[in-house]
């Protein structure tokens, strides 16, 4: 393997490895009161986005790592369409 593939894949296993912990206390939790619906949606389109341009450029660390992010962000944007409307100030009584 190449030099710059290896540290390709070690840069996309620590950036989207640091994600993991912040995405599974949310799906386990479901609350997203403290996540804002607009940072997420552009945050996913973003990293939708870093995945097409590691498609088109046969780049796998990037094609792998923004794969995985995409889910991990994309889930939790969903939570966020369904369950956001819980944390309104009707809700806290």
């Amino acid at each position: 393997m190449a030099l710059h593939d290896l540290i390709g894949y070690l840069a996309a296993a620590l950036t989207t490895f640091s994600f993991l912990p912040q995405a599974l206390h949310t799906f386990r939790t479901r609350d997203v009161s403290g996540i804002s619906l607009g940072m997420y949606s552009t945050f996913t389109l973003g990293v939708a986005l870093w995945l097409a341009y590691g498609v088109v450029l046969a780049a796998w660390p990037i094609v792998a790592a923004n794969a995985v992010t995409l889910a991990l962000s994309g889930g939790i944007l969903a939570m966020k369409l369904r369950y956001g409307h819980r944390c309104g100030a009707a809700d806290r009584g």
